[in-house]
C-alpha cells in the first residue's frame, strides 16, 4: 500500500452565510473516497511496464532550459515548470494520468533514426525534422511563432544551421501550422514546398472564426490555460504539457495532396502522403518515408484515446471513418521499423507498430460500434455512456486510455453524430434555463439549506457527481450562496483529482478556480493571430459579423453597405433585412447608405477588436462616404463578446 492511503483528508467546510462576491478559499485536501479511487486504479494497469519510458527517452540529443517568453514578457513556455511531474502519482493526481504526464514530460531534442528528429515540449504539438540535401524538412510548425523559432534555432545549434528546404503541414489545427513564419518568410515560401492536404486553407483559416470567443473561453478549461502547474493543479494536457499561446501565424501551401496516396520528393527525400479528411481533422494527411522505414501518422495516431468532439466544443468528429483509416494505416505500413505522430513519443519495431495501430482502430470501432447498437435499442446518451465500455483487452492498453478523449464524452459524441443531441424524450425539448431550472429545485428540497444538506451528505459518502448536480442547481439559483459555492469548487476538486482525462481533470479545477475567484477579467486577445487573421478570406469574417447581430435591436432596421477595399480588386455589400445581415460580394450599391472604403489591414484589425471608433472615424487607411451617423448606428448593431463569459455560475 502507498504511504499515502494511510493518511485521511482533513476536510473543512465555510459557513452557511451569502455573500455577492466569490469566497476565498485554499485547495480542498483528498478526500478518503478520491484516495480510493487512486488506490483502484493503480491496483487495474501495469504501472511498472517501463518501455514507454524508455521510448519517450530514446535518441535524446539535448534538453532545453529557461522559457520561451512573447515579445512583452508573458511566459509562453516553462521547460522547468513541470519538474514536479517525476517518481509516484500523488495523491491529487490519478495514477493512470501521472505516468503519461511523466511520459509528456520528457521534453527535448531527439533522433528517431538517422536524418529524423524531433522536437518534443516546446509547444503541445511536435517539430518533426527531416534531413534533406540542401536543409530540414519541417512537418509542423508548432503553434506561434515564438516557439516554432525556439525550437528550429535549438535544433540548429545541435544539428547544424541549416535552412528550411520544406514544410508540411500534417492538418489544419493551430498547433500545427501557426508558427509557420519564424521558419519561413512569404518571399521564402514562394521558393520551397509548402505541402498540405486539400482544404487545408479553408478549413485552418474558418475553424475559430465563427465561434472563436466561445471556443477560447471554453479551451482554456480544456488546456487549463489558468492552473498553475502543479499537483493541485495542471500536471498535463493529454496531448503535451501546455499550449505555446504567442502569435499565430499562417503561410498558405503550393503543394495539395488531393488524391488519396500521392508521392513527392521533398529536397532529395522520397515521401508518400495518405490524404485522410473529415476524422481527427477536416483536412489531415499522414505519410510515410520508405528509405528511412518511418510511418508518421500525424494526429489520427496518438498515444491517448482521442476526442470525437473536444471538451472545448468543435464538430463531432466521425468514429467509423477514423477507423477505416486506421486499417487503411495497417495496410500502408510496410517494412516501416519506426512510428512518428505529431503528439507524444515514438514507437519502433514493426510488430509493436502494428498492434498499437489495430488497438486504436478497434477502440475507435467498438465505441462506434457499441454506441450504435445500444441507440438502436432506444438508450440515451447518458444511459449509453454509463454502460459502454472498453473491452478488457483494450482497457489495459495505456494507448487506448483516455487522456485526451474520455470514452464516455466519445460515446455521447458518436450519438450526437448519428441523432443529434436531443434524447428522443419530449420531457427533453423545450427544458427550462439553468437558472430557472435552479430556483425550482430549491423550492422542491424545501429551501437554499436542505438542498445544501443533502449535497453535503453526498459529498461525504464520496458521491461527487450527485453532489455536483446538486449544488450546481442552487448555484445556478443563486450565485452568491457562499456555501454552496465552496463545495461545489471542493466537489469539482475531488472529480478533478480522480479524472485520468487530462482535460477533464483541466475542466474541474478550472471550475473550482473560477467558484472562488469570478471568471477571467479579460477574454481572447485576437491580436495574436493577426497573421493568420490576414490569410482568411473576407467572407468568413462577414459569416462571423453576421452571426453577431442583435437580432431584437435590428428588428425593424434596414441599412445597406458598402464595403469597398482599395488594396485588393475587392468590394462587398452588407444589408440587413428582416433583422438578418445579409452580405455579398458585388461592385458598390447605388442605394447604399454608406460607403466604407479601406485597407484590407485595417479591416482585419477592426475585426480582430484591435482599432478603436475613434481609429475608424481618423484613420488615413478609411474614408467613409454617405451617410456617417447610419453607418454608425449599423456597426452598432454588431455585439462585441467579450469572451469572459460565465461558465460555472448564471
Amino acid at each position: 500500500m502507498k504511504p499515502w492511503l494511510a493518511a485521511l483528508a482533513a476536510l473543512t467546510l465555510a459557513g452557511c452565510g451569502r455573500t455577492t462576491e466569490p469566497p476565498a478559499a485554499s485547495p480542498a485536501d483528498v478526500t478518503p473516497t478520491t484516495l480510493q479511487a487512486q488506490a483502484a486504479v493503480a491496483r487495474s494497469l501495469p504501472l511498472g511496464d517501463t518501455q514507454a519510458f524508455e521510448d519517450a527517452a530514446r535518441g535524446l540529443i539535448a534538453r532545453p532550459e529557461g522559457q520561451i517568453r512573447s515579445e512583452d514578457g508573458r511566459v509562453l513556455i516553462d521547460f522547468d515548470a513541470f519538474r514536479f511531474v517525476q517518481g509516484e502519482a500523488p495523491p491529487t493526481v490519478n495514477p493512470s494520468l501521472w505516468r503519461h504526464a511523466r511520459l509528456n514530460a520528457q521534453v527535448g531534442l531527439f533522433q528517431v533514426v538517422e536524418g529524423v528528429y524531433q522536437l518534443r515540449g516546446f509547444d503541445i504539438g511536435n517539430m518533426t525534422l527531416v534531413r534533406g540535401r540542401t536543409g530540414w524538412i519541417v512537418i509542423d510548425a508548432l503553434t506561434c511563432r515564438e516557439t516554432a523559432a525556439a525550437a528550429i534555432a535549438f535544433a540548429r545549434q545541435h544539428l547544424g544551421d541549416r535552412p528550411v528546404s520544406s514544410l508540411v503541414y500534417t492538418h489544419s489545427h493551430a498547433d500545427h501550422f501557426g508558427g509557420a513564419l519564424a521558419l519561413l518568410s512569404p518571399e521564402q515560401a514562394q521558393r520551397v514546398p509548402v505541402v498540405a492536404s486539400a482544404g487545408f486553407m479553408e478549413e485552418a483559416t474558418s475553424e475559430n472564426v465563427m465561434v472563436g470567443i466561445a471556443m477560447a473561453r471554453r479551451s482554456a478549461y480544456q488546456f487549463g490555460k489558468d492552473l498553475p502547474p502543479s499537483p493541485r493543479g495542471l500536471v498535463d494536457t493529454g496531448l503535451g504539457k501546455g499550449v505555446g499561446y504567442g502569435r499565430v501565424g499562417l503561410l498558405a501551401p503550393n503543394d495539395l495532396i488531393t488524391r488519396p496516396t500521392e508521392e513527392r520528393e521533398l529536397d532529395g527525400v522520397r515521401f508518400v502522403f495518405h490524404n485522410v479528411p473529415g476524422a481527427e481533422a477536416p483536412a489531415e494527411l499522414s505519410f510515410s518515408l520508405p528509405a528511412q522505414k518511418v510511418y508518421g501518422g500525424a494526429e489520427n495516431l496518438a498515444q491517448t484515446l482521442h476526442n470525437l468532439l473536444p471538451v472545448r466544443g468543435a464538430k463531432v468528429r466521425d468514429a467509423l471513418r477514423w477507423a477505416g483509416y486506421l486499417q487503411d494505416a495497417l495496410d500502408q505500413l510496410g517494412d516501416a521499423e519506426v512510428y512518428v505522430g505529431q503528439h507524444h513519443w515514438p514507437i519502433w519495431g514493426r510488430e509493436r507498430i502494428a498492434a498499437f495501430i489495430t488497438q486504436q482502430r478497434d477502440a475507435y470501432k467498438y465505441l462506434h460500434d457499441q454506441t450504435v447498437r445500444l441507440m438502436n435499442a432506444g438508450l440515451t446518451p447518458n444511459e449509453i455512456a454509463e454502460q459502454v465500455k472498453l473491452p478488457a483487452s483494450l482497457q489495459s492498453v495505456f494507448a487506448t486510455r483516455g487522456y485526451y478523449g474520455d470514452v464516455r464524452h466519445n460515446v455521447k459524441a458518436i450519438y450526437q453524430f448519428y441523432l443529434g443531441a436531443y434524447d428522443g424524450n419530449p420531457a427533453h425539448l423545450d427544458p427550462l434555463p439553468p437558472a430557472d431550472a435552479g430556483r425550482r429545485y430549491v423550492a422542491l428540497a424545501g429551501g437554499a439549506d436542505r438542498l445544501m444538506a443533502a449535497a453535503q451528505q453526498a459529498f461525504d459518502r464520496g458521491d461527487y457527481r450527485w453532489a455536483a448536480e446538486l449544488l450546481n442547481h442552487l448555484v445556478m439559483a443563486d450565485s452568491g450562496h457562499t456555501a454552496a459555492r465552496t463545495l461545489l469548487a471542493r466537489t469539482h476538486e475531488q472529480l478533478g483529482y480522480a479524472a485520468e482525462a487530462a482535460t477533464w481533470r483541466n475542466s474541474h479545477l478550472t471550475a473550482a478556480a473560477e467558484l472562488r475567484d469570478g471568471p477571467p477579467r479579460q477574454g481572447i486577445d485576437r491580436s495574436v493571430a493577426i497573421d493568420m487573421l490576414h490569410q482568411t478570406p473576407t467572407e468568413r469574417f462577414l459569416e462571423a459579423m453576421a452571426a453577431g447581430l442583435n437580432g431584437p435591436a435590428a428588428e425593424g432596421k434596414r441599412y445597406r453597405i458598402n464595403l469597398v477595399f482599395t488594396d485588393r480588386p475587392e468590394s462587398h455589400v452588407l444589408w440587413i433585412e428582416n433583422a438578418v445581415l445579409h452580405h455579398r460580394r458585388a461592385p458598390p450599391a447605388a442605394d447604399a447608405d454608406a460607403t466604407m472604403t479601406l485597407t484590407h489591414g485595417f479591416f482585419v484589425r477592426m475585426m480582430a477588436g484591435t482599432v478603436s471608433a475613434t481609429d475608424l472615424l481618423l484613420s488615413d487607411e478609411v474614408r467613409v462616404s454617405g451617410s456617417g451617423i447610419d453607418l454608425a448606428r449599423f456597426l452598432s448593431l454588431i455585439d462585441k463578446a467579450p469572451g469572459t463569459f460565465q461558465i460555472v455560475t448564471r
